[in-house]
């Protein structure tokens, strides 16, 4: 058999590294190494500790690697207000926080997690918001309880 050059075979060799590295649960960043396993029934990473897909309308929250409470159904920013995708912290929160951009509306159980003021907070799941992640009350509840501050959220 003939020997490859050495960069050849290192080539062949990283082929056959990826294909097992990334075989199961993992998925690859998108710098080609691979990235955390995703935890089971949702589109997150093991490392969120909240997790949310907008195209199902469905939230979880997660504890190393495994789901606590969800899929529940949730609402989200409807067109010209998208609540955004990708990957945040918890930055603050607020049991009883009120509007300033929407004439003090009630944002019961706010969990803010992305820049302009976006948030899970109680709403009607059933009603597009402006951005914000709405939960009915028992689940708005839930998350503010259970996510702390520099918690990971991964919206998809």
């Amino acid at each position: 058999m003939p020997r490859l050059p050495r960069t050849a075979a290192l080539t062949a060799l990283g082929v056959v590294l990826a294909g097992t590295v990334f075989a199961g649960a993992a998925y690859a960043d998108s710098d080609g190494t691979a990235g955390p396993s995703l935890t089971e029934g949702t589109p997150c990473s093991t490392e969120a500790r909240a997790c949310v897909d907008l195209a199902s309308n469905k939230a979880w929250l997660i504890h190393d690697g495994t789901v606590t409470r969800g899929p529940v159904t949730i609402s989200h920013g409807g067109e010209g207000k998208e609540t955004p995708t990708g990957t945040f912290a918890v930055q603050w929160k607020d049991k009883d926080h009120r509007s300033a951009e929407f004439n003090n509306a009630p944002m019961p159980w706010s969990v803010f997690f992305a820049p302009g003021g976006i948030a899970f907070h109680q709403g009607n799941p059933q009603n597009p918001s402006a951005g914000c992640v709405h939960l009915a009350a028992a689940d708005a509840q839930a998350w503010y309880s259970d996510l702390q501050v520099g918690d990971r959220v991964e919206i998809h």
